[in-house]
């Protein structure tokens, strides 16, 4: 039933016929190597070795089974067990191809060894490209053994190149049991590396082996604070909350200021806050920070790029967003953000609102009104007397009303921010445009009003 079962590749059912086989007859060494190839399938070769080994006990000239023993003894790094494995083969009376097999890989074991010499001495020489090269020769071969992973990993970090180390750390804490310096060593190059969150899993992991580890345990701390940090900040932006998020980031800056990839993320948020909270100078100056340190930080370019909006930078804010989409192609957010600033270069260059009241973008209602009040009575064409600066003030006259429409109706605001003139009438369609009148149409108006009249002025001092 266990070799039916093997066949359909139902291993777990397998596994189980071929435990109740060997506890009926624990002298079958066909068994345990049928249970051998199940564990193989399965992908825990330990288990196979076990059972092989048992098999070898059993019947001492079985040849296919030391020669899948020594294949996986030579996987394991363990030359010498496997090339005994290979010469008891060639002493049992093997079958043609069962003796070339052996040579064969007899002289494979005797060259990996040469190779592991050589990469010992090109570490010790800390000629470390070359013992990697060397290396990756061996562990093509001896892919399970755990000592080799760790020291080309050590080679990686040597050579800073710590992200290449974490896949030979990972393996070697599968290879072998109770590896808390594998995880240690995961743990410590992911919080270099600034990904907070994978290094208190792999130091958590670390712990749940020796919960006494001083490394693993200060280690954690130190993660755990930092994370619960950022955490902290990050849902504070969520929250619209950004001046607490901003010191926030400021206590990650001081829990951490020893690894630079903390400050610069940290930094790199703040000018968010910043931008978001139209603070929009400091923010430009954070972001080119950020850039001056990392000039393809996409999140960064964003966030300058809206800052530059703010400052009536268009240029500034196309050439952020169009070097933001050269390295992300797909982000919508970009599109629509770089449409956005041509569309606002393009009508810059036509009537800005704020320009003409003086404001700037992120003016409150208030603000809009007294520099209408004030613009208004400084241009109102009855101020002046030749019919040059008549005309000249009529047409000035004209677009501070304009602008004071628009700027305090939220929804024409907000057609206008998004690079829109709801008063153009190409953009509108045909749509009339109710400023595009003359004069005669604005007389009797009254700025300080709400209703008709002459335009009259009443100061009163006290």
């Amino acid at each position: 039933m266990g070799k039916k079962l093997l066949a359909a590749g139902q291993l777990a059912d397998a596994l189980s016929h071929f435990h109740a086989a060997i506890e009926g007859d624990s002298e079958n060494y066909i068994a345990y190597y049928r249970r051998a190839t199940v564990y193989l399938a399965m992908g825990k070769s330990k288990a196979a070795i076990r059972d092989l080994s048992k098999v070898v006990e059993l019947k001492q000239d079985f040849t296919s089974a030391r020669l899948q023993r020594g294949h996986l003894l030579l996987k394991q790094g363990k030359f010498d067990e496997a090339e005994d494995d290979f010469k008891n083969v060639l002493k049992s009376n093997p079958s043609n191809n069962e003796e070339k097999e052996a040579q064969t890989q007899l002289t494979k074991s005797d060259e990996l060894q040469r190779l592991h010499s050589q990469a010992l001495s090109a570490y010790q020489q800390e000629d470390y490209e070359a013992a990697i090269s060397l290396l990756d020769e061996i562990l093509a071969v001896c892919v399970w053994d755990a000592e080799l992973r760790e020291l080309r990993a050590e080679c990686y970090i040597k050579e800073g190149e710590p992200s290449k180390a974490i896949s030979d750390l990972k393996a070697a804490a599968k290879l072998k049991n109770d590896n808390t310096e594998a995880f240690y060593k995961i743990s410590r190059i992911y919080y270099q590396l600034g990904d907070h969150e994978l290094s208190l899993s792999e130091v958590r992991e670390c712990l749940k082996l020796d919960q006494d580890h001083k490394q693993c345990f200060s280690l954690y701390k130190q993660v755990k604070k930092l994370n619960k940090q950022i955490e902290s900040a990050e849902e504070l932006i969520r929250e619209g909350r950004y001046e607490d998020a901003i010191s926030k980031y400021d206590s990650v800056m001081k829990t951490e200021p020893e690894v630079p990839i903390y400050s610069t993320r940290a930094k790199e948020r703040i000018c968010h806050c910043l931008s978001k909270n139209q603070q929009a100078t400091e923010a430009i100056k954070l972001c080119t920070e950020v850039l001056q340190l990392e000039p393809t930080n996409v999140n960064a370019l964003k966030d300058r790029a809206e800052a530059y909006l703010l400052e009536d930078m268009y240029e500034e804010a196309i050439k952020d967003y169009e070097t933001a989409q050269a390295n992300s192609e797909n982000d919508q957010q970009i599109r629509e953000g770089l449409e956005r600033a041509q569309r606002m270069l393009k009508q810059s260059q036509k009537r800005d609102y704020y320009k003409i009241l003086g404001v700037k973008r992120n003016a409150r209602k208030q603000e809009i009104i007294k520099a209408y009040r004030k613009l208004a009575s400084q241009w109102h064409p009855d101020n002046f007397q030749s019919e040059e600066e008549k005309k000249k003030a009529e047409k000035k006259f004209i677009d501070i009303a304009a602008a004071k429409e628009v700027l305090t109706d939220p929804e024409m605001r907000r057609k206008f921010d998004a690079g829109e003139d709801p008063l153009d009438a190409e953009s509108q369609q045909g749509g009339n445009n109710p400023f595009h009148r003359s004069w005669n149409t604005w007389q009797g108006f009254n700025p300080f009003g709400s209703g008709g009249g002459p335009f009259t002025f009443k100061f009163h001092f006290s």
